[in-house]
């Protein structure tokens, strides 16, 4: 019991001989903090005028603000005489650095697949994407993952990994979309005039002479109950939704236009045909169910 008190007694007093150094410690990476969140904020702003993808203004960011950080917990270390300590840590971190880099290969794998993507001149933040079956804007590109916020608002996280290794769709790199749209008329309708309908409809609440495109329309086949067509044209567009909404539109105007014309967009209809060969006596079929 004794020992153990002169044990307490021993690192009670190198405890209050050393609050000097453990006070600048703490003052040190106080600082260092702060120095590295503001470190993270200028370099933003530096390198927003000079750089226009973020995701490398970010990765570069990031670095500086951990290299800062880092610097003055090293110095803290210092500070409290920890130096031993740290040429211990450095001395093993070579014999344990091939253990640990087998057990993190897939963490190591997503950090370098992080910063390849993030200097990829393809591919940005706020960009309209598709890869892995997922399809959104890009939220964020950082060291470990990938961050897609879809179309309902569901933010899906995908290892950089993951990303690199397969093809993605990116919808941002052109302003220019093409939408195509199905239907249908009834055979006894004059297909020149659905066809010049179709087109004139699509020209006039779609400008396609801005965007140097033209109406494309083509009957694609004789169907159950109609000839089917397929009308494609063009809008200026940097994502799915915008393309959607003008899908959208392009059909309740063609419905329109139909209606106006007096142009049936026919629908599957089966025909049934009962016949009563049987001679029934409806009187006895009354009698016996009495």
């Amino acid at each position: 019991m004794n020992k153990i008190l002169n044990k307490f007694e021993a690192w009670k007093e190198l405890f209050i001989k050393n609050i000097p150094n453990i006070a600048i410690a703490l003052i040190v990476i106080f600082i260092a903090y702060f120095a590295s969140r503001a470190i993270n904020t200028f370099i933003s702003k530096t390198l927003g005028k000079k750089i226009k993808q973020e995701s490398v203004r970010n990765l570069v960011s990031r670095v500086a603000s951990a290299f800062i950080f880092l610097t003055g917990l090293y110095i803290a270390m210092t500070v409290l005489k920890f130096d031993d300590t740290l040429k211990a840590i450095i001395s093993a971190a070579g014999v344990s650095g091939i253990v640990i880099g087998l057990a993190l290969q897939g963490t190591l794998s997503n950090t370098i697949s992080g910063v390849v993507l993030s200097f990829r001149q393809n591919l940005n933040i706020g960009n309209w994407v598709e890869s892995n079956g997922f399809s959104g804007e890009v939220i964020d590109i950082n060291l470990n993952y990938f961050v897609i916020r879809e179309a309902d608002n569901n933010m899906v996280v995908i290892p950089n990994k993951t990303i690199l290794e397969n093809p993605f769709k990116n919808y941002s790199l052109t302003t220019k979309m093409r939408v195509s749209i199905e239907c249908g008329v009834e055979y006894g309708a004059d297909l020149k005039k659905v066809e010049k309908l179709t087109k004139k409809t699509i020209e006039e609440n779609f400008n396609q002479k801005a965007l140097g495109k033209n109406v494309e329309f083509y009957y694609t086949e004789f169907a159950d109950s109609s000839i089917n067509f397929l009308c494609r044209f063009w809008v200026d567009s940097k994502n799915a939704l915008q393309k959607l909404s003008a899908k959208s539109n392009a059909i309740i105007e063609i419905k329109k236009a139909f209606d106006k014309e007096n142009i049936n967009i026919p629908f599957p209809i089966r025909t049934l045909e009962f016949t009563n060969n049987l001679n029934v006596n409806k009187d006895k079929s009354i009698e016996k169910i009495s």
